[in-house]
């Protein structure tokens, strides 16, 4: 089913790279119709530039390629980053760091430096309450994960949720 977006719920928009399957394509046109459908009725946190999962090169490259398409809309361009990057490698007309990669240890063992290196850092893969406080503790913007809602029962990750924002409250 069709989820509508709602004006109060801020969203971003991925480019489902990391979906793809080993010798499969990840399909450019249906990325370009989500931001023509897209344009005009929402305004995204950011949207993430198509990336090559684990690929620095082939992501670098395809930054210069697809950044227009989302910075003439007047969205945030965010650039998903993998093993081997560093801040010095990021496009200065980068507006999000996305933190990609796909090995968990380098995801996790480099968040501290995105985050000292840049004001606006989201991490996908937070799947766990261990994982939402990490990112919290390091300042990290947004976060993502699919194990929330889709192998939990909703008073699981209800729990976790309630059990994070009452910690917060008390660390304030």
């Amino acid at each position: 089913p069709k989820t509508k977006l709602r004006s109060f719920i801020p969203v971003a928009f991925d480019n489902d790279a990391y979906s793809v399957k080993e010798g499969e394509q990840w399909n450019e046109e249906a990325w370009y119709s989500m931001l023509d459908k897209l344009e005009g009725k929402v305004s995204p946190e950011f949207v993430l530039l198509p990336d090559v999962v684990g690929d620095k090169r082939r992501t670098l490259e395809n930054f210069f390629v697809y950044r227009e398409a989302v910075s003439r809309r007047g969205w945030p361009v965010a650039i998903s980053v993998c093993e081997g990057m560093k801040p010095q490698d990021i496009p200065c007309t980068a507006d999000v760091i996305f933190v990609g990669g796909k090995s968990l240890k380098y995801k996790f063992d480099s968040l501290p430096m995105w985050c000292q290196a840049f004001p606006r850092v989201h991490c996908g893969r937070v799947n766990s309450l261990k994982l939402l406080h990490y990112c919290y503790e390091h300042g990290v913007e947004s976060v993502d994960g699919t194990h929330w809602f889709r192998f939990r029962k909703p008073e699981e990750y209800l729990q976790d949720f309630i059990s994070f924002f009452s910690e917060d409250q008390k660390n304030e």
